[in-house]
């Protein structure tokens, strides 16, 4: 998968240079044309991941621009408004996530998304320590981690 994620990368830079644009739209543009004569020649390479993590590494990124607006529009409208509506408290989310780098990965987009923070996590790595802003049913939070954010982290990763 790493050969081939280097190859796109050599094929980005390529197309720049043909270009001539050394910019960040010019890389950009290269790397897509480059997945795609890559996956054009799909059947050329052995069983590869590389073309089932792009996409899903996109929805990942999609799906947390979208908590981190919604949330961000949660935590300023709490700010602003004369009543609070927050209700904190700290929830212990089973993790399905088992070596070190998913669990970073969790808990640093968990604390990167505005109304929640990544606390700790249990000695033997199976409860990540959650502390939310705005927690009414702790089971609904919960299954909402696990189905959105760890969910979508571990299908890029394994």
């Amino acid at each position: 998968m790493i050969d081939l994620f280097l190859l796109n990368i050599f094929l980005a830079i390529g197309f720049s240079a043909i270009l001539g644009q050394f910019s960040l739209s010019g890389f950009l543009a290269g790397f897509v044309v480059g997945y795609g004569a890559l996956w054009l020649t799909k059947p050329l390479y052995k069983n590869t991941r590389y073309f089932q993590r792009l996409p899903r590494a996109l929805a990942l990124i999609g799906y947390f621009i979208k908590e981190l607006f919604i949330s961000n529009l949660r935590v300023m409208w709490d700010v602003i408004t004369p009543k609070h509506i927050s209700r904190p408290g700290i929830i212990g989310v089973p993790l399905d996530a088992k070596n070190d780098l998913e669990i970073m990965l969790v808990a640093n987009l968990i604390s990167l998304t505005p109304g929640t923070l990544s606390i700790d996590v249990s000695e033997d790595k199976t409860i990540l320590y959650v502390h939310v802003m705005f927690l009414e049913d702790v089971e609904q939070t919960c299954q909402s981690i696990k189905q959105g954010l760890e969910r979508r982290v571990l299908e890029v990763l394994r």
